[in-house]
Parts: C-alpha cells; structure tokens; sequence
C-alpha cells in the first residue's frame, strides 16, 4: 500500500505541473511578475493538498505570526524537495535562491525566471556571490522575501550541519531580519527517494536574528536556533504513533553530530 501511494502521489505530482504548464504556456510572455507569482503559488498549493489527500501527509505550521510581511531573509533546514514547495504559499512575495541550472530546465525553469527567482551560479565564485548581493538587494528593496537554504543543498536526516557561506554574505549585505526555520520533512520525503511516508510534517518557524551582529555571532546564533530545533522535530516524530523510518544519524546525540 506504501509503495503504491508513493507511487499514484508522483503521478499526481507531474500532472499537476503538466496541467498548470499546459494552461497558462499561452500566455507566458503577457504575465505580469504577480500573476507569475500566483501560478507557483497554486502549484505549490495544489502539490501540498495532494500530499495529503494522496500519500496521507499533512504538514503542521508552528510559529507561523514569525513569518514576515516584508523584507527579510528566510533561511530553513534543507532536507528534502518538499521545503522548495512548502514555504512559497506561506509567504506574501517570495523569492527563491536557485541554482542557475533549473532555471534553464525547459518550461519548469521558464516559469521560475518569470516569478522573479535569483539564480545563483555556484561555481562563479567572487563574482557570483557580487551578483547573489546585487540580486537580493534588489529584491528586498521591493520588500520580497528572499529564501536561502543555508546549507546549499539537501542534508540528509541527522547529518552534521554544513552551512554555506552564501547565507553570511547576505546577512551582511542585505541588514534584514533573518528568520529561520527547523522542519522534520526528510523523514516522510527522503531525499533522492521513491517513497513518500505517510505522517505529519511540522515547519517550525523560529525567533528572528535581527540584523546588525558580526559574522561569527551569527553563524554561531543561527545554528544554534535551527539545528537543536530540527533534532527536537525529528525526535517527536519518532515517538510518535506510527513513526516514518528514522536514519541511524538522526539518534546519535546532538554533540556527535556538531
């Protein structure tokens, strides 16, 4: 049963994007930004509802009030694609930090680039990170909400914390609010895997780190705020009445995985 929910929920999952692709291609290039902007947010919003109705996930949101209305930073715990989707309908005008290569994906990528999104050539070095500031400055200057995962890429469950030095960059140069966000979604959507199991996610939004500390203080603050946080969540879930798989890493103590 497991298997063929897993599998009717990637069914649904691409002929969701298919259907909203197909519908609106025709008009692609007479979109204003916010209708581009409401498109992925009923993707998204679509994709979560069948996650629920078809793989029985549903997603519990605590500290949602943190969530801001204007400029600032968010920066979440990356463990699976489920976060890429999750966050954008919660927010008012959001902004994804993307590597350049899906945002040349066919369609798919089209449609980001029309939303606004920065992409972000990871191996451009100084001159990518000057663009990265460029692009996020301008954002916020429109009081987007600019979406960083600070670790690059997806971690799996309980993996020691990897944090990139893209998310100090833009703390530095944008002195917004930086808002971050402990999640458990790689237990119930493992990274680089068919399975979906069926639980609840739980986003937790966390006390914002205003802006203005030195650059250690707040990679120190950051990961102090968020990696305790995760582990909590990935704790409770596996206490729970039906606990999805639990990786070997995520019950190792917190001090092994520093």
């Amino acid at each position: 049963m497991l298997i063929i929910r897993s599998f009717l929920f990637h069914i649904a999952f691409y002929a969701i994007m298919a259907v909203i692709i197909v519908v609106t291609l025709p008009f692609y290039f007479f979109l204003p930004h916010s209708a581009a902007i409401l498109i992925v947010k009923a993707w998204t919003a679509t994709t979560m509802w069948a996650l629920r109705v078809v793989a029985g996930i549903s997603i519990e949101i605590r500290g949602l009030e943190r969530l801001p209305k204007n400029a600032a930073l968010i920066a979440p715990k990356h463990q699976s694609a489920f976060e890429t989707m999750a966050l954008f309908p919660l927010l008012k005008d959001p902004t994804f930090v993307m590597k350049r290569q899906l945002m040349l994906i066919p369609l798919f990528g089209w449609y980001t680039w029309k939303a606004g999104m920065i992409a972000v050539d990871r191996a451009g070095g100084s001159k990518a990170l000057r663009k990265l500031a460029a692009d996020s400055k301008a954002a916020a200057a429109e009081g987007k909400q600019i979406i960083l995962f600070p670790e690059g890429t997806r971690r799996p469950v309980g993996a020691p914390p990897d944090y990139k030095f893209g998310i100090i960059h833009l703390y530095r140069e944008l002195k917004v609010p930086v808002i971050p966000i402990a999640l458990n979604a790689g237990l119930y959507w493992p990274r680089r895997s068919f399975m979906r199991y069926p639980g609840t996610i739980i986003i937790e939004v966390l006390e914002p780190i205003p802006p203005g500390l030195d650059s250690k203080t707040f990679l120190a603050r950051l990961i102090a705020t968020i990696e305790p946080a995760t582990d909590r969540l990935v704790a409770e879930a596996a206490a729970g009445a039906h606990p999805p798989p639990i990786p070997a890493a995520a019950a190792r103590p917190a001090a092994a995985k520093a």
